[in-house]
């Protein structure tokens, strides 16, 4: 990314929500993004690259930091181990081929992300923030939803970047809710989204037909329903309606 203004726009998205006081910067590069999160007084920055030569040129470039560089993989470290219990937030301009990976990853340590700032390609951001009755509407919309206040905050244009990308991208923000479990069996809840979502054709009912559900006690008529149509809400109906 070489368009300072963007580089800053993104930095000041964060809001502090949760009161976190660590942001976690993935896949710094060369330090764009990371000197404005860095000159940032209320928040202690922590960067995590795995290519070499990105950190050689962010200790190279950005000395005092050098002990906040992290030579870690985001999707295989243990996040309490590193930090502990405290809330932070996660803030990158994502990996494409990765970033749904690291949706999934912050949604398995949603108890200590507090916010999530992200630059994604546009139409993973615009499937992300989708709502009920969308095409787009799917299994990361509902599963973010489900624990994040999802905003989609402005488009990215290629010529921002060199070399330019062939695809628009667009960045995100979550902010941690209020829901501090579902009122069903998460683990469950998981399952029947993506279930719903692989076979998205299908009324509910076909859908899954393998989980024996009993439809008469599922609101609103959802077994005549696509996935594409509920929310989180309606899929937390769907799961309590399983056979205990």
């Amino acid at each position: 990314m070489r368009d300072e203004s963007i580089a800053l726009r993104v930095s000041d998205s964060l809001t502090g929500h949760g009161n976190y006081k660590t942001v976690l910067e993935i896949g710094p590069g060369t330090g764009v993004l990371s000197k404005y999160l860095m000159k940032n007084d209320n928040f202690h920055w922590w960067g995590m690259e795995i290519d070499s030569e990105s950190i050689d040129f962010l200790r190279k470039n950005y000395s005092e930091f050098s002990s906040r560089i992290l030579e870690k993989d985001f999707l295989k470290i243990n996040m309490a181990e590193l930090f502990g219990n405290q809330k932070i937030a996660v803030i990158g301009n994502f990996p494409y081929n990765i970033s749904s990976q690291i949706l999934f990853k912050i949604l398995e340590n949603r108890q200590q992300v507090a916010e999530m700032v992200g630059m994604f390609q546009k139409e993973v951001a615009q499937r992300v923030v989708a709502g009920p009755g969308g095409k787009v509407n799917g299994i990361l919309s509902i599963l973010c939803q489900a624990f994040f206040d999802v905003e989609y905050l402005f488009q990215v244009n290629e010529n921002v970047f060199s070399p330019p990308p062939k695809v628009k991208s667009a960045v995100i923000r979550f902010k941690r809710n209020n829901t501090e479990r579902l009122e069903c069996d998460e683990k469950t809840f998981f399952r029947v989204v993506k279930m719903a979502f692989n076979q998205r054709r299908k009324t509910l009912r076909n859908a899954l037909k393998q989980l024996q559900i009993d439809w008469e006690n599922v609101p609103c008529d959802l077994a005549h329903k696509r996935a594409e149509e509920l929310g989180v809400n309606q899929f937390v109906e769907i799961v309590k309606a399983l056979p205990v």
